[in-house]
């Protein structure tokens, strides 16, 4: 198992390094001189020269490159061009906004898209089932910054009942934001978990055990859910990519002050520390997740485990033979 984790941590770094530099790329690739857009229309040739001297942008795009990640290697995400100020503090000022938005919608998709699945499957094809199967694909097909604006709409302009700015000042700024965050991952979860849970239920162990006497519902939790959790697990995984991404336009919809507004802002002035920087930190947090998601796995697929654990008993055998 510790095998397992290394190699998962090792891989890692080739996935950080190909998301930096095809962005770096990427950047250097969009039209627009940073010196010309920080300093304006106004600014002199000698300004223009001075401010590209300073952030090393006379150097070639690949030193560039080779500048940027080993200041990044050592936690120095760079100094913001417009703002002058750390990219660092930047990212840890509005950190806690984002990373409160996500995994808390996160966390109420799982459980909520968990139950639901298996309430859809366990009453296949009756009233419920059916309407909840036409409210997911509704929910689904919804933009989320779209469903954004008719809550504000609805709840703030309308009834009056929750502030339409996610300042996280009180629990009720928060509602909007994270309800609307979670609606389309509880919708894809729930359909995937139903999928799941209907292809386990309808096993012939499971009519074994329910021809046993034993409960539907103990059948449910211990025989049926941990075989049906392995495909709902990805998408769970897939889930945490989806809330960063979301929370980057739903940020914009609420005036919420984290990282995604923070890029935006970014991408507007062309601001490549804080735009790498954050999308650095975005894509870190998100590995770190799919690397979670691979260690459950491990703990619930024995099968993966046993590849590791084969190799090393080989070696084990083999080193004894060879001694014998």
């Amino acid at each position: 198992m510790i095998r397992y984790i290394i190699k998962r941590l090792i891989m890692i770094i080739p996935i950080m390094i190909g998301v930096t530099l095809f962005l770096f790329l990427l950047l250097s690739l969009t039209p627009g001189d940073p010196a010309k857009i920080v300093l304006g229309a106004t600014a002199t040739e000698e300004q223009l020269e001075l401010f590209r001297e300073q952030n090393g942008l006379n150097e070639s795009l690949p030193m560039q490159y080779v500048n940027y990640m080993a200041k990044a290697v050592t936690g120095d995400l760079g100094t913001s061009y417009v703002t002058r100020q750390s990219v660092n503090s930047m990212i840890a000022t509005r950190a806690p906004a984002t990373l409160f938005l996500s995994f808390s919608s996160m966390i109420i998709t799982i459980i909520v898209a968990l139950f639901l699945g298996i309430a859809m499957a366990v009453k296949q094809n009756s009233f419920f089932d059916n309407f909840m199967r036409v409210v997911t694909v509704v929910f689904t097909s919804m933009p989320q910054f779209w469903l954004g604006l008719m809550m504000i709409m609805l709840f703030t302009v309308k009834l009056k009942w929750l502030p339409s700015s996610g300042l996280f000042a009180t629990p009720g700024d928060w509602i909007m934001p994270v309800v609307c965050l979670a609606c389309g991952g509880i919708t894809m979860c729930a359909r995937t978990g139903r999928s799941s849970m209907l292809e386990v239920i309808n096993q012939d162990y499971i009519r074994t055990a329910r021809a046993k006497g034993l409960k539907y519902s103990y059948i449910l939790r211990k025989h049926a859910l941990k075989n049906a959790l392995m495909p709902m697990i990805s998408v769970y995984g897939r889930i945490v990519a989806t809330c960063f991404s979301g929370s980057v336009v739903l940020e914009q919809v609420f005036g919420i002050n984290g990282i995604g507004q923070l890029m935006i802002n970014a991408l507007r002035q062309k601001d490549v520390p804080a735009i790498m920087g954050s999308i650095i930190i975005s894509a870190f947090v998100i590995t770190l997740v799919n690397l979670l998601t691979d260690l459950c796995y491990a703990l619930i697929d024995p099968r993966i485990k046993s590849k590791y654990v084969k190799s090393k008993t080989k070696k084990k055998a083999v080193s004894a033979n060879g001694v014998s």
